[in-house]
């Protein structure tokens, strides 16, 4: 087996871990499942990191990392403030319905996280983690586009978070691919909305 620097090793495991929890559950992925899956043995994965807490955390931020990297490519200025809100969400979007396991597995490990004692703090990591997102996202188009808002950042960054989150679920749940274009449009609009142009 090739030595690979420890940063490296963590982010092996930790899609190793992803593609493990996102085929089995949470509740059912193993570190020896997870070691198996990365084709390491299970002391290089207790090298790698300290805890089921740790490892949980870094699959979190990696799956936000994911598709926040797609969004932040899509989030551009275009000719106008609708085209380029609507362009980040539908990057978004295109990577729920190429991902639809990896999103699921974002609920379960909140479920997760929320009825394991100790871990309960990481769901709330992960929501804090959704908020920063937006508010980094924001913040790029603001800077781009020259805008004010109509609200304070914080606000719309959970907002953005909240609604997101409730998209995607129920997209998860009733699919139905043909309706989301209309729902996307309806979004950008209202999102539009919340932002003046200078």
């Amino acid at each position: 087996m090739a030595r690979l620097p420890s940063a490296e090793r963590r982010r092996q495991l930790t899609e190793a871990a992803i593609r493990a929890m996102a085929r089995d559950g949470v509740p059912r992925t193993t570190t020896r499942s997870i070691a198996a899956e990365a084709g390491v043995s299970l002391s290089v994965f207790h090298y790698c990191f300290d805890s089921k807490q740790q490892l949980v955390e870094s699959v979190i931020t990696t799956i936000t990392g994911h598709y926040v990297t797609v969004v932040k490519e899509a989030i551009r200025p275009r000719a106008t403030l609708e085209e380029t809100v609507r362009a980040g969400f539908q990057a978004y979007w295109d990577h729920v319905r190429t991902h639809p396991d990896e999103h699921m597995l974002t609920y379960e490990l909140t479920q997760y996280a929320l009825r394991s004692p100790g871990f309960e703090h990481l769901a709330r990591r992960q929501y804090e983690l959704y908020a920063e997102t937006y508010t980094e996202l924001i913040g790029q188009v603001r800077e781009s586009m020259g805008l004010r808002l109509r609200v304070p950042v914080p606000v719309l960054a959970r907002y953005l978070a909240a609604m997101t989150d409730g998209l995607t679920l129920n997209y998860l749940v009733l699919g139905d691919d043909a309706a989301w274009t209309a729902v996307l449009d309806t979004v950008t609009a209202h999102v539009a909305g919340l932002v003046q142009e200078n």
